[in-house]
């Protein structure tokens, strides 16, 4: 499988082209990755092919990762996560990611043999927040979206940090205010402003908030459904947090758990870019 490496209005990009000959522009799948392994769009991208989705399957690299990590290491983003977990790391990782994608997305249109059709879209973990936050503020039109381990609700990415780092932290009225506003189960709540069909794979090992969350996120998102069988959820049997061994960088040969992940998505991916083709999502 040819794989395109290129830049996408600043951002970097590990770019799959469909299977076999397209027959004119093809859908375009953008995805944004892990901050656990894998931590790059080309690592990513490795773990999650979905080769046999006839669309171009393009991984955008995250603010810090991959291409734009500082002299090639995490150090940096790890300094900022000592900092402030969640006002220096989280909240302005998923912002950015976020506010980057229309003009990388004009910019992949530009680039690459893709259609006009609104596009799916994939996140996994912090990834999975920057996805929520695309659909939520309804920045472009979406056709499917797919969750993977999704940070849901920001709280508990901090929770795990807390944890992983030892220390509590410090919470203050303006990161509560942070935390409140990236809490997609409290937005999707509050109403959505359009219904694709979602997708949220939830690994079975995954950390019990996040699987917590994951669950919430379904049943809020049913609530506000006007087809709530669009809305599923797909529970991965021996998948933990990560979908890839660490330290994540370079891409790697697929964990069977990965491969499972990646079935679902194939086979969803699948039915949901190939139905309606032509007409608007719903």
């Amino acid at each position: 499988m040819e794989t395109i490496t290129g830049t996408a209005a600043g951002v970097p990009f590990t770019a799959l082209p469909p299977t076999g000959a397209a027959d004119g522009p093809a859908p375009l799948i953008v995805t944004w990755h892990m901050l656990d392994a894998p931590r790059t769009d080309a690592a990513f991208a490795a773990a999650l092919p979905m080769a046999r989705v006839p669309a171009w399957r393009v991984h955008l690299g995250m603010p810090m990762c991959g291409a734009r990590m500082v002299d090639g290491r995490v150090d940096a983003v790890i300094e900022l996560i000592r900092k402030d977990p969640l006002m220096a790391f989280l909240a302005p990782f998923v912002y950015q990611a976020a506010d980057e994608f229309p003009a990388a997305l004009a910019a992949l249109r530009d680039q690459l043999p893709v259609d006009d059709e609104p596009v799916g879209v994939l996140g996994g973990s912090l990834g999975g927040a920057v996805a929520l936050e695309v659909l939520t503020t309804g920045q472009v039109p979406i056709k499917a979206v797919a969750l993977v381990n999704p940070a849901a609700r920001i709280r508990s990415a901090v929770e795990v940090i807390e944890a992983g780092f030892g220390q509590a932290y410090p919470w203050t009225a303006e990161s509560r205010r942070a935390a409140d506003e990236l809490d997609y189960v409290a937005r999707v709540a509050g109403g959505v402003r359009a219904q694709p069909p979602v997708l949220l794979v939830s690994g079975e090992l995954d950390h019990p908030t996040f699987r917590t969350d994951a669950t919430d996120l379904v049943t809020a998102l049913r609530e506000q459904y006007t087809h709530p069988d669009t809305v599923e959820l797909a529970t991965v049997p021996g998948l933990p947090h990560p979908l890839a061994e660490e330290p994540g960088l370079e891409p790697t040969p697929q964990l069977p758990s990965a491969e499972a992940v990646d079935e679902i998505l194939t086979q969803w991916f699948l039915q949901r870019l190939t139905a309606g083709r032509g007409r608007p999502a719903r």
